[in-house]
């Protein structure tokens, strides 16, 4: 995900709580979505479209925040 902000990832990781929270969330919903695709956790339909909307969500603020760190920083 943005790998042309694989830096400014890396430092905001380290230290941004928010946007560490952030990115953790993500990647926790696209590895459970992944599973409940793969029938590997069990999940309904509507559960997994309800997660690729908040997925989607998280994402457009990791980007606003990517940006908004770029411009100050």
């Amino acid at each position: 995900m943005f790998p042309e902000y694989r830096e400014l990832i890396t430092r905001l990781k380290n230290t941004d709580r928010h946007f560490t929270q952030l990115f953790e969330r993500h990647n926790e919903l696209d590895h459970k979505i992944k599973n409940v695709e793969a029938n590997i956790e069990l999940g309904t339909h509507e559960e997994v479209e309800v997660m690729k909307k908040e997925k989607l969500l998280i994402k457009d603020q990791i980007y606003a925040h990517l940006k908004k760190a770029e411009t100050a920083g």
